[in-house]
């Protein structure tokens, strides 16, 4: 099998999957951005991949937010949102931060594969995703030629620019109202 035509399959896969996806969840997360004063963000390995670069299309759209974790991120307050991306809803981490954010009167929006998951409990909107990942215990899940949690990561990325596309209609931004929120010193 040639490289093209392993693209075609993971295309085609992503293609069957987004039809899993429930429109009333994205929806919901949506509600909770538009909401929120400021946004937290955080995912763990290639999930946490996914997750920056949403970070990044947030700010564009000019809202404030911030990546977990790092040196310049305020403190949290009620009426914050934190949105977590992983596929198992196990990552234990991500599980500490998410009971410390609910502590603190922080929504919380999750990206995962396993609404039953423990930071599926915690979340206040649960967006899931169809993948496959050797972690999940139970959760349904579809097929996939790509190892471990690639589907659900590639999934991430592509509804994460789908929410950012809705969030544009909502906020009335455009590319060229974008793009001056852009980072100048690269």
């Amino acid at each position: 099998m040639s490289v093209t035509e392993n693209l075609a399959i993971i295309l085609a896969e992503l293609s069957s999957n987004q039809r899993h996806i429930e429109e009333d969840d994205l929806q919901a997360l949506v509600d909770e951005i538009v909401r929120a004063r400021h946004i937290f963000l955080a995912g763990a390995g290639r999930s946490g991949v996914a997750v920056r670069g949403f970070a990044n299309r947030l700010m564009h759209l000019g809202k404030s937010v911030s990546l977990v974790g790092d040196i310049a991120s305020p403190h949290s307050h009620p009426g914050d949102l934190l949105i977590i991306g992983s596929g198992s809803g196990e990552t234990e981490s991500l599980v500490a931060l998410a009971r410390k954010a609910q502590r603190n009167s922080v929504t919380i929006g999750l990206i995962t594969m396993d609404a039953n998951s423990t930071l599926g409990q915690l979340a206040d909107a649960v967006v899931v995703l169809p993948g496959v990942s050797p972690k999940l215990q139970g959760a349904a899940q579809v097929t996939s030629v790509q190892p471990m949690g690639s589907a659900f990561e590639q999934i991430s990325f592509l509804c994460y620019d789908a929410i950012i596309l809705e969030l544009m209609q909502r906020l009335a931004e455009t590319t060229d109202t974008m793009f001056p929120r852009h980072a100048d010193l690269e």
